[in-house]
């Protein structure tokens, strides 16, 4: 028989997105692959990037965490459960793992940049920021931890496929 089409699904992700109405949303196997490919190409991952997987599989940024340094052959470095709640684990995780890649929503980069251990990070050289509104505070904190660092805020709604825009 015929194997997978792109239209089959990839996987479902239940989600409020961008309606506020909870729902469920299919997507399709075209959709992640010109998702990944789209990352692939603009966020210059190789196989000596290190990428922070911390993001519950309930949400849609996993897909990313895990799927994109895989394609791009980096490596990727699991947080343990729950450790996305805790700002000091991360950065310390991050120092020690020598990341060079990682996804906070903004008011988890925040504290994240407060963390001491955070300045201890030099290998952290692209960061990603979605999810909610980017405050030029956290930008220009951002600026200040990591001057060499390439901060990028994201958006997308899930239906979508994770993101749609960055810069």
């Amino acid at each position: 028989g015929a194997g997978p089409v792109p239209a089959h699904p990839a996987y479902v992700i239940y989600t409020s997105g961008s309606t506020g109405r909870p729902k469920g949303v299919v997507v399709p196997h075209a959709g992640i692959v010109n998702y990944l490919l789209w990352l692939k190409a603009g966020y210059g991952l190789s196989a000596a990037s290190r990428v922070l997987h911390k993001t519950p599989l309930s949400f849609d940024v996993s897909v990313w965490e895990l799927l994109f340094p895989l394609v791009a052959g980096a490596a990727v470095v699991v947080a343990r459960p729950g450790g996305h709640r805790d700002p000091a684990y991360l950065a310390g995780l991050a120092a020690g793992q020598r990341l060079t890649v990682a996804e906070f929503v903004p008011s988890l980069l925040q504290a994240f940049l407060a963390e001491p251990a955070a300045a201890r990070c030099g290998s952290l050289r692209q960061v990603l920021s979605g999810g909610e509104e980017l405050p030029a505070a956290v930008v220009d904190q951002f600026a200040r931890v990591f001057p060499a660092g390439r901060l990028i805020n994201t958006y997308g709604p899930t239906e979508a496929t994770v993101m749609v825009t960055s810069g």
